[in-house]
């Protein structure tokens, strides 16, 4: 795959953690990698230059990649490890099954001690993990065993030994680190409860004993006992920051069939994760195309029968979102409500998003299955519909965005050849543009963009759309006359709601056909740029980049500026108002204020 190629298709790998899978063209893998942000990891292979023979190779050899999303970072680390040696991917290292991860073990005996393992035998005891951090694991045991007294001697601590007093109390007792089970201090069902809460405690059930400890610290305070109300806030602090739980790697789901399932009009898009021995060994999502109106209740049974055949599984459970009549009476179908069968189904579920959206997306910008001539095509087809003097091989589109009436900024992208130019698309905060005015927002991005791109001796895109009207037509138009570039370009208006496109000077607009292949891809990128722009808005809003316009005004605060967008939602809508409608809110001299600012 050449850098060119992946640039066409980096938009769809997503920016989570999870694992990617490289495959050449006979399909065969050629690697697992896992990352924390996959899109980011699997850019690095073509943008980073490197001189190692073996990495060039794969690359050179890269066909087709594949991307399953996960929980986290740990999850991911799992995943890579139970898919590399399930199987075997000629450019990863040879994992042998040498027991790396580590297992909190409680020990099948009287009275069971918990410790850190990594020889995980069939010997009835009980297995949670793996993990891996060792030194997370080793931080937790040192927390359980400072607030749940367990023993940690080998002692035979048999009913009948106990009950002959064979054994005295350690050093361990007179610490208050164990309760003395070998004297007969502390029964079994006692010592459960505890082993219950550390088993709580490592699955992540954490909500039960925070909400418990949280009661304790009020007791505490309300006692005016701050050592004791400190100690359990420590303990909150800790219990609040570790999180162990993998459904990626959990040994009590032992042999288990995954599936979920989203459906539109036409289409169902399926999801398949196959665990073996509690690990998932396969990840899997398709699409099925639906020549008729049938449920999901009629589909899934097909479609599970079907993979269930490709990928020969026998296992004798099925885990889906909701009922179905199977046929084979011996195989179990579960519907999880909670636990970590739930988490499964639920991590099928995003996957299964996730592809579904991928899909529709390529579909709204013709990439799904668009060959280069088919594009050219379709870019011809423009041309021809526009009447452009030269083929849009190069095509460019603006919008403005803002919340509430306040906060403008607008967004840039570019598309090359029928395909997204990402690293073309740009980002503008308004800076000479004082509250909102879409026409004058308008006039400032291209002027910025074109003003640069005529610095830097660039090529000018041969088609512009402006997402908007005749008015924000007109602003972008007398900004490129002002620069002496109209006429290097054509550039169009496309009109909200009714798609209809505009251009410059002429009265009546053209409706294109709404199942035109022109329209579907100018349309396309007009709901790109929108998507691009609408995230970066919620982005630097969530930073806390932008100030409200009402905050700039001098003597109006915080509190104010609320109580008017609670009422009036917008400052478009506050800009409207009358003194005395301002005076009724917030007061005769802040209403004085605001009029004399909008002024």
């Amino acid at each position: 795959m050449t850098v060119q190629e992946f640039q066409q298709i980096t938009y769809s790998i997503p920016g989570e953690p999870g694992i990617y899978k490289y495959f050449d063209q006979n399909n065969e893998l050629l690697y697992v990698g896992k990352a924390k942000n996959i899109r980011k990891r699997v850019s690095s292979y073509f943008t980073k230059t490197t001189t190692n023979y073996k990495t060039q190779e794969l690359v050179r050899r890269i066909y087709r990649i594949e991307c399953t999303i996960v929980n986290s970072e740990q999850d991911a680390f799992l995943l890579e490890n139970a898919l590399i040696k399930q199987s075997k991917p000629k450019f990863n290292i040879n994992l042998k099954d040498d027991k790396t991860y580590p297992y909190i073990i409680i020990k099948k005996e009287p009275f069971p001690r918990v410790f850190l393992t990594r020889q995980k035998a069939n010997d009835g005891s009980e297995y949670i993990g793996p993990f891996t951090s060792v030194l997370q694991i080793r931080e937790l045991l040192t927390f359980i065993k400072a607030y749940v007294p367990l023993r940690t001697c080998t002692l035979s601590l048999t009913e009948k030994n106990i009950q002959k007093k064979r054994f005295n109390v350690c050093l361990e007792y007179h610490l208050g680190n164990c309760k003395g089970p070998c004297e007969g201090l502390q029964n079994e069902e006692e010592y459960a409860e505890g082993l219950q809460y550390i088993r709580n405690i490592v699955k992540g059930n954490l909500s039960p004993i925070i909400q418990y400890y949280k009661a304790q610290m009020k007791q505490q305070v309300a006692l005016l006992e701050f050592e004791q109300a400190e100690l359990y806030r420590k303990k909150i602090d800790y219990l609040e920051k570790y999180q162990a739980r993998s459904v990626v790697v959990n040994t009590h789901l032992g042999n288990v069939d995954v599936f979920s399932i989203l459906k539109e009009e036409k289409a169902a898009y399926v999801n398949y994760l196959m665990v073996q021995n509690g690990t998932i060994v396969q990840t899997h999502t398709t699409s099925f195309d639906l020549p008729l109106d049938e449920s999901e209740q009629e589909i899934l049974p097909i479609i599970i029968t079907q993979l269930r055949l490709t990928f020969n599984r026998i296992s004798k459970e099925i885990i889906i979102p909701f009922s179905i009549k199977y046929p084979q009476q011996e195989v179990r179908i579960t519907v999880p409500k909670a636990g970590d069968k739930k988490r499964l189904l639920d991590l099928s579920i995003k996957n299964a998003t996730y592809f579904k959206q991928e899909v529709r997306r390529k579909k709204a910008l013709q990439l799904s299955t668009t060959s280069n001539n088919e594009k050219i095509k379709i870019l011809q087809m423009i041309q021809d519909d526009l009447q452009l003097p030269a083929l849009p091989i190069h095509i460019e589109c603006f919008d403005n965005s803002n919340f509430q009436g306040s906060y403008p900024v607008s967004a840039m992208v570019c598309f090359k050849n029928g395909i997204p130019s990402k690293k073309d698309y740009r980002h503008f905060h308004i800076k000479t543009v004082k509250g909102i005015d879409d026409f004058a927002t308008m006039k400032e991005v291209v002027y910025r963009r074109y003003k640069r791109l005529m610095e830097e001796q660039q090529s000018f895109p041969q088609l512009i759309i402006i997402d908007g009207g005749k008015g924000q037509l007109s602003a972008a138009v007398a900004t490129l006359k002002s620069l002496g570039a109209f006429g290097i370009t054509t550039v169009i208006g496309l009109a909200k709601k009714e798609e209809k496109i505009f251009f410059p000077d002429d009265t009546d607009p053209i409706q294109l056909d709404w199942s035109r292949e022109s329209l579907k891809l100018i349309r396309g990128i007009r709901d790109e740029v929108h998507r691009f722009g609408i995230n970066f808005h919620r982005n630097q809003r969530s930073k806390g980049t932008f100030k409200n316009e009402l905050e700039t005004i001098k003597g109006i605060g915080k509190s104010t500026v609320e109580a008017l967008l609670k009422k009036y939602k917008s400052v478009q809508n506050i800009r409207a108002l009358s003194k005395e409608e301002l005076s009724n809110i917030v007061g005769e001299a802040n209403a004085n204020r605001i009029i004399h600012h909008f002024k």
